[in-house]
This record gives C-alpha cells, sequence and structure tokens, in this order.
C-alpha cells in the first residue's frame, strides 16, 4: 500500500457506501428481527460478567412478558377476546 491521502480517502468512501449497500439491501424485517435478537440476547452486556449477561437476559424477557400481558388485559377490558 502506499501513503497517498488520495487513495486513503478513496479507499475509505469505498468502504463507506459498500456499507450503505449492505445497510440498505437488507429486508425490513430481517434486519429488525437481528436487532431483537441481539437486544433480547443481552449482547451488549459488558465482556466477561457472566451475571449481568444473564440478569439483563432475564429482565428482557420478564419485560417481554409483561407488554403481552398487559396486552392481554387490555384486549380483555375492551371486549376484543
Amino acid at each position: 500500500m502506499s501513503n497517498d491521502p488520495r487513495e486513503a480517502a478513496r479507499e475509505a468512501e469505498a468502504k463507506a457506501a459498500l456499507e450503505r449497500v449492505k445497510r440498505d439491501s437488507e429486508t425490513l424485517l430481517g434486519s429488525s428481527m437481528g436487532r431483537a435478537a441481539d437486544h433480547f440476547s443481552g449482547t451488549d452486556a459488558p465482556e466477561g460478567d457472566r451475571i449481568e449477561l444473564w440478569g439483563r437476559r432475564i429482565g428482557r424477557a420478564l419485560s417481554l412478558l409483561g407488554v403481552i400481558v398487559l396486552a392481554w388485559w387490555l384486549g380483555h377490558q375492551l371486549k376484543f377476546w
């Protein structure tokens, strides 16, 4: 590789363009499900901290359960089911 700043700028621009193409070509459902899976699996927890990881997983699972129960309760109160 040369130390030409113009070449480095072109390379950075090309990488950014490829990243945009990759991001824009994903389907809405596929990218949303991937982000949801990452969220509920606790991938944002600090590395090596198993207690934090499982705490996030349990908390997020309980919050999802709470949303489902509240939605069912609202539907029951409004006599949808």
